[in-house]
C-alpha cells in the first residue's frame, strides 16, 4: 500500500506541469553514443511516448555520429573534424544520409511498438532545413549553415497526432544535400515551431564546474556563466555546441532550454515533470 501512495504522491507532483505543458510543443535532441545503447534508448522513447500520451507534442531530432564513425572505420576511410563539425565529401555525405536513414527507421519502429503513431522526415526533404555552405577556417566540404526552416511539414503530422523524428540534413539553394550539426537543427526547429522547450540529451549529467568534483554540478546556467566556463575550457569540445545551440533558441522566442542525462532511467520525465529536475537548465 505503501508502495502504491508514493506512486500517487508522483503523479500529484506531476499534475500541475502536465496542466501547464498540455498541447505545447517540446523538441528533444538525442544522439552521441546514447542513441546505440538499446537499454537508454528505449527508456528515451518510453518517455517521449508518455509526453505524446499526457497530452504534449514531442518533436525528436537525432544525430548519429557513432555510427557514422564506424561506417567509415570500417570502409577504411579517415574521419576528420573541426570545430566539432565531420569534414564531408560526397561518399562521406552518401555514408551519414545511409546511416542516418537506418537510425531514424529504428527509432519510428521502435516508437510505434510502444504504441504511438510517428513518422520520420529527412530535414533535407520538402525544404525542411534550409542551408547555406559553411564557412570555417578550412572547407568543410559539403557542411551546411541553417538559414531557416520550413516546419509546415512537420507541424502537418503532429496535427495528424504523430511523434515526428528528424534526420538533421538540410539542402542548399543550389539544390544540394548537406550534412547539419543535429544540435544546430534541433534549436533551428525549436525556434520555428515555437516550442516550450528544447531538451538535448547527453551521456553526462549536465554542466559541472569541475569535471572531478560531483558537488560543482549546475542546476541552472546564465549565459554569461557559460561564456566564462569556456573561456576557461570548463565547457570543452562537444559540450559547447550544445550549449550555443540552447542559447540560440532562447534569444529566438524558445522558453527553456535543458541539457540532461539519458543513462538516467526516465531522465526526460524527471526533469520536464518534478519540482527539482536533474539537468542543467538553461537561462538568459
Amino acid at each position: 500500500m505503501e508502495e502504491a501512495i508514493k506512486k500517487a504522491d508522483v503523479l500529484i507532483e506531476a499534475l500541475p506541469y502536465i496542466k501547464k505543458f498540455y498541447r505545447k510543443i517540446v523538441v528533444v535532441k538525442y544522439g552521441g553514443s546514447i542513441l546505440g545503447d538499446e537499454k537508454i534508448r528505449k527508456s528515451v522513447l518510453e518517455d517521449i511516448v508518455f509526453l505524446k500520451f499526457v497530452g504534449l507534442s514531442p518533436v525528436l531530432v537525432h544525430g548519429g555520429g557513432p555510427n557514422i564513425s564506424e561506417r567509415m572505420r570500417q570502409e577504411g576511410r579517415k574521419t576528420e573534424f573541426v570545430d566539432g563539425m565531420r569534414v564531408t565529401d560526397a561518399a562521406t555525405l552518401k555514408a551519414v544520409e545511409e546511416e542516418l536513414e537506418e537510425l531514424n527507421n529504428i527509432i519510428v519502429k521502435e516508437i510505434e511498438e510502444l504504441g504511438a503513431n510517428a513518422i520520420g522526415l529527412n530535414g533535407k526533404d520538402k525544404d525542411i532545413i534550409q542551408v547555406e555552405k559553411k564557412k570555417a577556417k578550412i572547407d568543410l566540404g559539403l557542411v551546411g549553415h541553417i538559414t531557416g526552416i520550413n516546419n509546415s511539414s512537420i507541424l502537418e503530422e503532429i496535427k495528424k497526432d504523430k511523434i515526428v523524428v528528424v534526420l538533421p540534413m538540410g539542402k542548399g539553394i543550389d539544390k544540394r544535400a548537406y550534412n547539419v550539426n543535429a544540435d544546430e537543427a534541433a534549436s533551428n526547429i525549436a525556434v520555428s515551431l515555437g516550442a516550450e522547450k528544447l531538451i538535448l540529451l547527453t551521456n553526462v549529467r549536465g554542466i559541472m564546474r569541475n569535471s572531478d568534483d560531483p558537488h560543482s554540478f549546475l542546476s541552472t546556467l546564465t549565459e554569461k556563466e557559460a561564456k566564462g566556463l569556456i573561456e576557461n575550457n570548463i565547457i570543452q569540445e562537444g559540450m559547447i555546441p550544445k550549449v550555443k545551440a540552447c542559447f540560440a533558441s532562447l534569444d529566438n522566442g524558445v522558453k527553456k532550454a535543458h541539457i540532461i542525462d539519458a543513462r538516467l532511467p526516465h531522465a526526460l520525465l524527471l526533469e520536464i515533470f518534478t519540482n527539482q529536475g536533474i539537468g542543467t537548465e538553461i537561462v538568459r
